[in-house]
């Protein structure tokens, strides 16, 4: 049975979740403050983590934050607004996706099976480290060097690296891209994609690396390529 930690300040959302996750055959812990929540975290292991934005003490992104530094548990963030920013902050600091209040909760289940599920065929997969020329991936540490430094990346950005590096040459479409590393049909449009690209690059650009590099295919998607110079 997966442990799943479930932390939101309003109960009648915290009671209708656990209801719907037990009813998915979850061992469901939850907590109703940020400093409750890293304290569950703390005493045991999970398998995921449904995280609400705005709790008291201790704030949802603060919490997710402290967990990353010690753990690459799945995590899903409840906002109650859909900014932009809310959803690009929580997904840039390691939050494997989002979803905003009003919300399903067979939607979020959902989620949380498609997620669980894609790491599962993922833990199953013969590769799990690549080596690009200057480029090392580890997808089992959630690490990436290149030249031997290491690169800090959010899980998201290290998954769509190796899903290029994986097939260098091979051109991937934006919906291949949400398919593969969102594991779902996303429930957004394709900048999500460009948006993680582009932040990606500026990451890896502060490191030398002539040997390879993303490559634009206008209209059609990214592709991964060694460099012959």
């Amino acid at each position: 049975m997966k442990n799943l930690l479930i932390a939101d300040d309003n109960e009648q959302i915290l009671d209708v979740l656990k209801e719907y996750a037990l009813k998915e055959g979850y061992h469901v812990y939850t907590a109703r403050t940020g400093r409750e929540a890293l304290g569950e975290f703390g005493r045991r292991s999970y398998h995921a983590v449904l995280l609400d934005v705005m709790m008291p003490e201790v704030d949802g992104f603060e919490v997710c934050r402290e967990i990353r530094r010690k753990s690459m548990v799945p995590i899903i963030m409840i906002t109650a607004r859909g900014e932009d920013f809310e959803r690009i902050m929580g997904l840039d600091i390691g939050a494997d996706d989002y979803v905003v209040k009003p919300f399903s909760p067979s939607e979020v289940m959902a989620r949380l099976r498609a997620i669980l599920r894609r790491l599962d065929l993922a833990g199953n997969e013969h590769q799990q480290y690549l080596a690009r020329g200057s480029l090392d991936i580890s997808i089992e540490s959630f690490q990436v060097f290149i030249h031997g430094e290491e690169v800090r990346l959010t899980k998201k950005e290290i998954e769509i690296l190796f899903l290029l590096a994986s097939k260098m040459g091979n051109v991937f479409s934006r919906g291949h891209i949400l398919d593969s590393v969102w594991g779902y049909d996303y429930y957004g449009d394709d900048r999500t994609v460009d948006t993680h690209i582009k932040r990606l690059r500026a990451k890896l650009d502060k490191y030398s690396h002539p040997d390879w590099r993303i490559v634009t295919v206008r209209g059609v998607g990214y592709k991964f390529e060694m460099s012959h110079e």
